[in-house]
């Protein structure tokens, strides 16, 4: 054992642990803990834990959240374990908005703030600011929770008020918000169109747009996180003259649209 190589250490040992007792590892030396801070390592222990028996799903009701081991072949539930929330706020007005390798972005309804929160370790972060950044309108407001350079968690936040745009992002390692170009035609930025929460794909953010309760138009916005440039892609063929909506779910870093027509 004392001759082990440390990326045999690494890549087999350490990717087998729980989250908590491999973060602890980082204090070991620098080397540890530059090699478990990288992408690389969080991908791999993700690929370890996330089997069928390790399934975990965060459930919140009226008064209570908590996570449940799940069997999804089944659908048979293990023992719950309670969930403390970690700021003052009742269950009932957190909305969860986005999340990404156990990450969440939350809304505390009563506020509109914004949370960065993992529920497995009771880690939070307060993204509002006095100078109005991180608070969030429901409807005319969207998020995207994203892993940038350097393995830095960012939100994208993108508001809209009086039918104008502002796009901002936050970065989890600086702990402030920056204001970006998000350049996409004027008419999408209007109330009457329907932004949804983001998807993320490989190194992508996708948002559907839908012109709501009308036969209008509908679009797929794609926002690069290393470029920060958008696409407007438009949605598959659909055969139906009627009102249509599509939902966006990355399957093995492959992006699958659920597209259903009628209301």
């Amino acid at each position: 054992m004392p001759n082990l190589p440390t990326d045999v250490i690494i890549s087999d040992i350490l990717t087998r642990v729980p989250a908590k007792t491999a973060a602890r590892s980082k204090g070991v030396c620098k080397e540890w803990h530059a090699l478990l801070s990288m992408r690389d390592f969080e991908k791999a222990h993700c690929s370890r834990t996330l089997t069928p028996g390790n399934q975990r799903t965060l459930l919140i009701h009226d008064l209570s959240c908590h996570i449940q081991p799940m069997e999804f072949e089944t659908a048979d539930y293990g023992l719950q374990t309670i969930v403390p929330l970690p700021f003052q706020a009742e269950i009932r007005v957190v909305m969860i908005l986005s999340h990404l390798d156990g990450l969440l972005c939350v809304c505390l309804q009563h506020t509109d703030k914004l949370v960065l929160w993992n529920p497995t370790t009771g880690a939070h972060t307060l993204l509002a600011t006095p100078a109005g950044h991180g608070l969030y309108t429901d409807l005319t407001d969207t998020v995207g929770l994203y892993n940038g350079a350097s393995n830095d968690y960012r939100v994208l936040h993108l508001s809209r008020r009086s039918d104008l745009l502002s796009a901002h992002v936050y970065s989890r390692q600086l702990g402030s918000w920056r204001k970006i170009a998000f350049g996409t035609n004027p008419e999408y930025q209007k109330c009457r169109f329907y932004w949804s929460p983001s998807t993320v794909c490989g190194d992508t953010l996708y948002f559907t747009v839908c012109e709501c309760y009308v036969v209008g138009k509908n679009l797929v916005f794609e926002f690069d996180t290393n470029t920060e440039q958008v696409i407007e892609i438009s949605f598959p063929p659909v055969p139906s003259s009627g009102i249509f909506q599509g939902i966006l779910v990355d399957v093995r870093q492959s992006l699958h649209m659920v597209l259903w027509t009628g209301h």
